[in-house]
C-alpha cells in the first residue's frame, strides 16, 4: 500500500506506474483504493463508477475496470456534504459532522472488494487517501491505516519533496502514529525531486536513522506525467500559451467534475487550454468549454457570481464557440429544475439560454461507457456518461451526437454552440481533428493519438520507477502480508 505524508504527494501516479511496472514484469496486478473523494469519475462496463485515478491505474495494469477497484467513492456536493457511492452506485449522502462515525460502516464492502480482487491477481497495489498523519481522522478510518491493519497490508510511505519539509513530514508521521500503525510501514520513498539526487543522500540517511525505515529510492520530477489525466482540478493550470494557437478557455466551476475532457485537446501542439480559476474573467478565446459539475444548480449561481455568464454571452456575440459537457450541457439550456431535491433543497434556476433545451434532475443516475457518431460528420466517438437528469426541448431535435443510434445533446442553429452528456468525445482522434479544423480551416491534422500517448507515457513512467526505486524490495515487502 502506498500512503503519503500529504494529499497530492503523487500516490495516484505512483500506483499507476508501479502497476505498469508489475504488468511489464509479467505479474497479474490489480489496483485498489478503499476510499476516494473526487468528482472525477469513470464509468464501468455494466454500470457503476469509480474514481478516475483508479481507471488510469487499471489501464496501467492492463485489466478491465471494476467497481471493486474503488469500492467507496465520496463525491462532494457542497462544502459539508458528499454523495456516497458504494460498489459503483449511490447509496446516500454523508454530512461532514457525521463523517468520522458513519464511514466505519463502509469497511465491510471495502474488504469484500479487496478480497475479490485478491483472488484475481498475483499482486494488489493499494493507494491511500490524504495522509495517515491526520490523527484526528483515525477513528473509523477505512482509507489509510484503518484499512491497512484490517486487511494486513504492508505500507510504503511517500514524501513529497517538492512541497518542502519532506524530512519533517516523514519523521513527523513516524512520531504521531501509534505503535500498531507505525509497525505497518516498511519503508519510504521520496517523490518529485528536482536536481541532483545525490545531494539528498544525507537527508535519506537522517530519515532512516530517525524512523528505522529503509529508503526505497528517490523519484525525480517528470514532465511527461502531464500526458496522464490529473485526479484533482487543483492540479490543473494553463497548459501552454502561444498567440497563434487555438485558444480554449475552461471556467473552473466550484464543483467541477470529469474535467479530463480537456486532456486530449491540451496535447495538441497548436492548442492552448486555459483553466480559469474563480476571481478571473474568461479570456478572449476561440472556444469556451463548460465542463461537468457535481452540483449544476449551485454552479449556475456560482457561474453568475463570477460574472462568467456575461463573459460567455459576450464571447457568443463575438462569434465564439461554446461546448458544454454533461453539467455544462445542462447549464447551456434555458433552465435546470430539481423538484426532488437531488442536489439539495428543491429548486429551479435559469440556464444560460444558449441552447433551446431544459433539464429536470431526478434521482436515477446514468453511468455507462458509450460509443456513437458525430451527427454532422459521421466521425466515430467513444466516451462515457455519468449524470442525473434528463434534458429535452426543441434544440434536441438537432443533436450533436448519436449514441447507439439515438440522438444525444443539442446544437444551435448556427452550429457554434453544442452540448451533450457524453464525456471523453475529444479522446476520439478523428473527431477531435475535425473539430479543430472547423476552428482553423486548412489546419493540417496532427499525428496525436491520445490513447497511444497515454499508454506510451505509462510505459516510460514505469521504466523511470524501475530505475529509481528498489521495486524488488517493494515486492518483498508486499510478500510479508501474512
Amino acid at each position: 500500500m502506498i500512503q503519503g505524508t500529504n494529499s497530492n504527494a503523487g500516490k495516484s501516479v505512483l500506483v499507476a506506474g508501479l502497476c505498469r511496472a508489475a504488468a511489464n514484469r509479467g505479474l497479474s496486478v490489480q489496483p485498489f483504493k478503499p476510499q476516494n473523494m473526487s468528482n472525477n469519475a469513470a464509468a464501468v462496463e455494466g454500470g457503476g463508477e469509480i474514481g478516475r485515478a483508479q481507471a488510469l491505474q487499471a489501464l496501467a495494469a492492463r485489466v478491465p475496470l471494476s467497481v471493486d477497484h474503488n469500492p467507496v467513492l465520496l463525491k462532494p456536493e457542497s462544502n459539508t456534504r458528499a454523495q456516497i457511492v458504494v460498489h459503483g452506485h449511490p447509496v446516500g449522502t454523508l454530512e461532514a459532522e457525521r463523517f468520522t462515525t458513519d464511514r466505519a460502516s463502509l469497511l465491510e464492502p471495502v474488504l469484500q472488494s479487496f478480497d475479490s480482487l485478491g483472488q484475481q491477481a498475483d499482486l494488489l497495489i493499494v493507494e491511500g487517501a490524504g495522509s495517515p498523519a491526520e490523527t484526528n481522522l483515525r477513528a473509523g478510518d477505512i482509507a489509510n491505516m484503518g484499512f491497512a491493519r484490517a486487511a494486513d497490508v504492508p505500507v510504503v510511505l511517500a514524501g513529497d519533496i517538492d512541497r518542502g519539509g519532506v524530512i519533517a513530514s516523514l519523521v513527523g508521521t513516524h512520531v504521531v502514529l501509534d505503535d500498531a500503525d507505525r509497525s505497518m510501514i516498511h519503508g519510504f520513498l521520496i517523490n518529485k525531486f528536482r536536481g541532483n539526487v545525490g545531494l539528498f543522500d544525507a537527508g535519506l540517511a537522517d530519515i532512516s536513522t530517525r524512523t528505522g525505515w529503509p529508503s526505497l529510492g528517490v523519484v525525480t520530477w517528470s514532465h511527461d506525467l502531464a500526458v496522464l489525466p490529473a485526479e484533482d482540478a487543483v492540479e490543473l493550470g494553463e497548459r501552454r500559451a502561444d498567440a497563434s494557437d487555438i485558444h480554449i478557455a475552461v471556467p473552473m466551476l466550484s464543483r467541477i467534475a470529469n474535467f479530463d475532457d480537456v486532456d486530449p485537446l491540451s496535447l495538441e501542439d497548436d492548442v492552448t487550454v486555459t483553466m480559469v480559476p474563480p476571481g478571473q474573467p474568461l479570456p478572449v478565446a476561440d472556444v469556451i468549454l463548460i465542463p461537468g459539475t457535481k452540483a449544476t444548480i449551485a454552479d449556475a449561481e456560482f457561474l453568475r457570481s463570477q460574472g462568467w455568464d456575461l463573459d460567455i454571452q459576450a464571447h457568443v456575440r463575438r462569434g465564439g464557440r461554446v461546448v458544454g459537457i454533461c453539467g455544462g450541457y445542462q447549464l447551456l439550456g434555458t433552465s435546470i429544475a430539481d423538484p426532488e431535491g437531488v442536489e439539495g433543497p428543491a429548486a429551479e434556476v435559469a440556464g444560460l439560454g444558449l441552447l433551446d433545451v431544459a433539464t429536470t434532475l431526478h434521482a436515477d443516475k446514468v453511468t455507462r461507457p458509450v460509443t456513437g457518431t458525430h451527427s454532422a460528420s459521421g466521425h466515430e466517438v467513444a466516451g462515457y456518461e455519468i449524470h442525473v437528469g434528463q434534458t429535452d426541448g426543441p434544440g434536441a431535435e438537432h443533436p450533436w451526437l448519436h449514441i447507439d443510434g439515438v440522438a444525444s445533446g443539442a446544437t444551435s442553429s448556427d452550429g457554434r454552440i453544442v452540448g451533450s452528456y457524453v464525456h471523453g468525445v475529444f479522446s476520439s482522434d478523428a473527431f477531435r481533428q475535425a473539430y479543430l479544423a472547423e476552428l482553423r480551416p486548412g489546419r493540417v491534422s496532427s499525428s496525436v493519438r491520445y490513447d497511444e500517448r497515454v499508454d506510451v507515457a505509462l510505459d516510460a513512467w514505469a521504466g523511470q520507477l524501475e530505475e529509481q526505486l528498489d521495486i524488488d524490495a517493494m515486492l518483498e515487502i508486499a510478500a510479508r502480508r501474512s
